[in-house]
């Protein structure tokens, strides 16, 4: 039997959740929108990804209610991409899935360190914060590169930015002066 292309007849919430998020790079995009990624050129460059797949995932993303659409140019008309609040629900399942990459499929070196801006201190595993007790919300969470990070992979505007401590879902501040 061949593999469908959807889950319409699973009676399941973690299908349905797959249907909106489950195709290849949809969450990669939402995980640049928690970093500030908001432009359409800068989830492009950023992640390298072909320019209609991007199309096809962002019209994906905003139908779902994952993503909004918000002008920011007049002519020719431009648009940022922002999480909704569903969008920002999703905060936990990202980080648990960064995570277990971190444990499990990053040679022990530890790319990314995700802090409480409030009192600086590291998260835990599971989004908490040790010092003040607790889940931290994604808009108090500072993130910057760890000791295994590669800054020689990567040289766009946007992975250049993200070397630079930085809190989520805060527009990046580009090297061109534009905010990502």
């Amino acid at each position: 039997m061949a593999l469908g292309t959807d889950y319409a007849f699973q009676d399941c919430s973690l299908a349905r959740t797959l249907e909106v998020v489950g195709e290849r790079w949809t969450m990669l995009i939402i995980r640049d929108a928690f970093y500030g990624v908001h432009r359409f050129n800068d989830f492009l460059v950023h992640l390298e990804i072909p320019r209609a797949v991007l199309t096809t995932r962002l019209q994906a993303l905003v139908a779902a209610g994952v993503l909004t659409k918000q002008p920011y140019l007049r002519s020719p008309v431009r648009y940022s991409y922002v999480l909704t609040q569903a969008g920002r629900e999703l905060w936990q399942p990202i980080y648990g899935l960064a995570q277990w990459g971190e444990r499990n499929a990053s040679n022990g070196k530890v790319r990314t360190i995700f802090s409480h801006f409030t009192c600086s201190t590291r998260l835990d595993r599971v989004g908490n914060c040790p010092a003040c007790g607790g889940p931290v919300p994604p808009e108090d969470i500072t993130i910057r590169p760890g000791p295994g990070a590669d800054a020689s992979l990567r040289k766009d505007p946007v992975s250049r930015a993200l070397a630079r401590p930085h809190r989520l879902l805060t527009p990046l501040q580009l090297t061109d002066g534009t905010a990502g």
